[in-house]
Parts: structure tokens; sequence; C-alpha cells
């Protein structure tokens, strides 16, 4: 069915009437019987099934109901935009609502390239033919230049893959945006290792795709980006723009709310895993189960699934699950997410000796060649 197709949980009574309501708020946002004939058959979504579960509830529950409801792919109009506006436009003011599963029509797919290098590219360019990738992020914000540039040049020199800026890290006083990526650049350029940085985008919409190409002249050799700030479509935008050819980390910033609740927003692995590679991250940031975030083990599971199974002729992406974690979890996570990780620590790099602490964590990644 060259359709898209999404399920819905909803968690309440009279579905029917729930899946009336989402396919028509989804598309026309109209009275349906006011809608010419045509309209109503092509244009509006079609409920294809409705199935309720009452096993396990208990007295005073609410059953939840699985409705899949397919769409015209006219409707998306082959853009990543209308697609999240059909997917949960106006369905996000309703309660009781989460999508836990939509598949897209060849159709859309084939317009979309996902990863520029994803997993094979990335190994290739680090020379990672089969470890984890190794990372982390310059940290606190209130450091100036001077300092977040010795720490860069620290941990470059330790044999880092990739450092990036702490996504809070914005156009602050202290840490000026351009010369911070300066800075930071050169340092690690000094390093002489294969080491890239990837600056923060979080800047305002009309200089992102500028301060790109600036963050790149000045020596960058990835990017940074938040897409719940900045827009799904933004991080496309950079990933399919052939000159600046980039390999780009996006942050889940933003994104918490749309996967916290347990029978409103999204699913997990369809914001951190399908959404982020259909939009092109190479590496898609989210937080670890066991660190200081609520992320249980079967949600970083599925957006790890979601980040490597077959999706058209898209490459798979890394993640890079992060939020606490220590030295001591390397060996934990890699068992449970496979090599296919970026391995992500943060502020516990600087507990004792930053220079010891990058090494060890390299050494650890490198043993799983």
């Amino acid at each position: 069915m060259d359709r898209l197709i999404v399920t819905y949980l909803y968690s309440g009574e009279n579905p029917k009437e729930i899946a009336d309501l989402i396919r028509v708020e989804q598309t026309i946002e109209f009275p349906f019987d006011l809608a010419p004939s045509w309209i109503q058959e092509e244009v509006v979504g079609k409920i294809e099934s409705i199935i309720s579960v009452s096993e396990g509830i208990d007295v005073g529950e609410k059953p939840e109901h699985k409705i899949v409801i397919s769409y015209n792919p006219d409707v998306i109009g082959g853009e990543l935009t209308q697609l999240i506006n059909v997917l949960w436009g106006n369905v996000s003011l309703f309660p009781k609502i989460k999508i836990i599963d939509f598949l897209l029509p060849d159709s859309f797919l084939s317009k979309f390239k996902g990863p520029r290098f994803g997993v094979p590219g990335l190994r290739r360019m680090f020379k990672a033919e089969n470890r984890p990738l190794v990372t982390t992020a310059l940290k606190p914000m209130g450091s100036d230049n001077s300092t977040l540039a010795k720490m860069a040049k620290t941990i470059a020199s330790a044999g880092f893959d990739l450092i990036k800026d702490d996504h809070s890290l914005a156009n602050q006083p202290w840490a000026l945006w351009k010369d911070r990526v300066k800075a930071v650049a050169e340092a690690i350029g000094e390093a002489g290792t294969h080491c890239r940085y990837a600056p923060s985008l979080n800047l305002p919409a009309d200089q992102i795709l500028e301060a790109a190409y600036i963050a790149k002249d000045f020596g960058a050799g990835a990017l940074l980006i938040l897409p719940g700030i900045s827009g799904f479509d933004a991080l496309r935008t950079l990933a399919e723009d052939d000159q600046l050819a980039l390999p780009i980390q996006a942050h889940p910033a933003a994104l918490g709310s749309l996967v916290t609740s347990a029978d409103c927003g999204i699913s997990h692995g369809l914001v951190f895993g399908r959404l982020m590679r259909l939009a092109g991250a190479d590496i898609s940031i989210f937080p670890n189960f066991g660190g200081r975030f609520s992320f249980e083990e079967s949600q970083c599971l599925e957006i790890a699934e979601s980040a490597r199974n077959e999706m058209a002729n898209m490459r798979q992406m890394w993640i890079a699950p992060a939020g606490g974690m220590s030295l001591d979890r390397i060996p934990e996570m890699v068992k449970f997410y496979g090599v296919d990780t970026a391995l992500l620590i943060g502020g516990a790099l600087s507990r004792g000796d930053l220079f010891e602490n990058s090494k060890r964590m390299v050494e650890k990644a490198h043993s799983y060649r």
C-alpha cells in the first residue's frame, strides 16, 4: 500500500469517534459532511482498523485501542515539514493519544537521502572498522574560549573521534559563537589527530546555514543541531547540502515532552530513531537508561533498532546514548547496544585528570577492535 500508515494508541472511550476525529483533523480540519465527495474519499484519512485491548484492565481504568489510519501520500506533498504536521499537528493538542508506529510510502521515502555518512561513512572517516566511536561534549557553560579550547586540545590529543559543543553553548558573552568555534577548531587542529569538532548551531533560524559554512571554514569537521528547537527540516537542509557535506550530530533538547508520557506523544524509536534518520542525522544523541533521565532499556533498544533497521536505501545511523554516563559503564553499553555506538561521556571526564580519563576512554573503545 503506497500510503502513509499511522498507528495511534488511544486510552479512553469511543475509539471510533476518536478515529474519525483524527483522520479529519489531520487532513482537512473542516466539517466532513460539508466537504466535496472527492475530498472525503481521496484527501481525508481512512480508518484501516481499530483493535481494542481490554485484558488486564483494572476496574476504573480506561481500555486501550490501537487505531490505524492511512493517508494519501499526496497529503504529505513530499516534504518533511508536512509529514510531521500530518503525523502530529492538531492531534498533538488532544489528550490520551500516542503515535506508536508509522510506515512511510515508498513514493515519499524515495525523496530523502537520510544520513550522508551514517555508520559506514563514519567508520571510514575515523578508520574505526569495528569499534565504537569516542565522543564528548565541551562543558560547562560559563567557561571562556581559552578554557574550552584548552580542554578540546587535551581531549583530541588523547585520540577522540568527535568533540562537540555542549548543546547549551550558543552565543553567550563570555564565549561568543564565532570566537569560540575559531578557537576550538584551531586547538583541535593543533592536536594533530583525526579528531573532528562539532560546534552547536543553537542559533536563530536565519543564521544557521551561514553559521554552518563559517564553522566549516574555521576548520570544524562536523556539526551539532537541535531539531527540537531549530526543526527537523533544518537538520535535513544541512544534511542534504552537498557543498557543506559534514557529519551531523542531533541533540534531543526540547524533544523530551514528545516521548516521556505513557499515553501521549510519539514513541521513543520514532522520534530519536526514524525521524532523526529520515532528516539526515549521522548520530542521534538520546538519554541512556540508568543515567540522570527516565529512559528505560526497552525504549533505548527501540531507538537503536529504528536507527539500524531497513529503511529504503538509507544508511544506518549511529546512536549516542548519553546523560550522566561514566567510564565504568562502557562495557555494559557496548554489550547492550553493540559496536555501532558513539560512546558519549561528558562531565565525568573532568572528574580527575582530563587527559588520563580521556585516554582511558579511548583505550576501552579501541579494545573492541
